[in-house]
């Protein structure tokens, strides 16, 4: 299944979260985020609201996914008196707790940004573009995923990042299961798959990514012409098809220079470059520092 080697190449990182309390008669308004952000309601009701006013209920077991950039704040019902205005999320080590209100808290919500990738730029959550809402209260695990990530964050036991990374995987595969379900997904590249034709091609990539691929051979595999098969493929993952390709090779460039088994020359050549030159200048270009320094 194309999907499930999609999530194979995933890799997650999860920033310290916060436990966000919002109390009677008072807004928590938070900036738009640097990354994905995360909200999943732990105790009580009210409302999200987002940049242009529209609201999105918060009830236990809701999980709003806020794209990039999207300012929005969290509040209880009723009349609000008071605000609390964050500028900035909080850095450092641990959980963060960020109370609004000195009242018995009406809203508890764990709160954190996520980075989720299939290379270092083809981002899960790159297309979404409004708050995206999903009611897990038929699957009542997700709630202890966040709770396990709060308290594997809250000890900063040996592991913990690895630990976190893989509770957030699972709460992922749950949100893509439910969004594969939906008949107007938010997530362009989700709905693309649904077409078996692109999911031909995109299930060879990932296959093998090494292999000779170009434009024409994925659109054959795909049984479309040229034309019609780049611009589908571009709309639903925001780039051509060679570069989700390039970014795959990549991926697989730097897991086998961790696993320390071959030269940085037979590296390129299983990755497909003809000259280490080539391969260490677009390696770098990709992460940030030379496939040696990598390693």
């Amino acid at each position: 299944m194309v999907l499930n080697k999609l999530l194979s190449n995933l890799a997650v990182k999860v920033q310290p979260f916060a436990l966000c309390e919002v109390n009677d008669g008072w807004r928590l308004r938070l900036p738009g985020p640097s990354e994905t952000m995360l909200h999943f309601v732990l105790q009580g009701e009210g409302f999200m609201r987002g940049p242009n006013g529209e609201t999105h209920t918060l009830k236990p077991f809701n999980l709003l996914v806020v794209p990039k950039g999207v300012m929005h704040s969290l509040e209880p019902y009723g009349k609000i008196e008071e605000e609390l205005r964050i500028d900035s999320p909080p850095t450092g080590e641990g959980v963060f707790h960020i109370t609004a209100g000195p009242d018995e808290s009406e809203l508890v919500l764990a709160c954190g940004l996520i980075n989720v990738n299939f290379g270092e730029s083809l981002g899960l959550f790159d297309h979404l573009r409004d708050i995206l809402l999903v009611d897990f209260s038929e699957t009542p695990q997700v709630k202890d995923v966040f709770s396990n990530i709060i308290a594997e964050q809250t000890q900063s036991l040996s592991g913990s990042d690895t630990m976190t990374a893989a509770l957030m995987m699972s709460c992922l595969v749950q949100l893509l299961r439910h969004l594969t379900e939906s008949a107007d997904g938010p997530l362009p590249w989700l709905i693309a798959l649904e077409d078996n034709r692109l999911g031909r091609a995109i299930d060879k990539v990932l296959e093998d990514p090494t292999a000779m691929h170009s434009v024409e051979s994925l659109a054959t595999a795909a049984s479309m012409s040229r034309s019609a098969f780049a611009e589908k493929f571009t709309a639903a993952f925001g780039h051509t098809p060679m570069q989700f390709v390039h970014q795959l090779r990549m991926i697989r460039a730097a897991k086998l220079l961790l696993e320390n088994r071959y030269s940085i020359d037979e590296i390129a050549h299983k990755v497909s470059y003809s000259s280490r030159s080539h391969f260490s200048e677009a390696f770098k270009k990709q992460f940030g520092k030379s496939p040696t320094d990598y390693r």
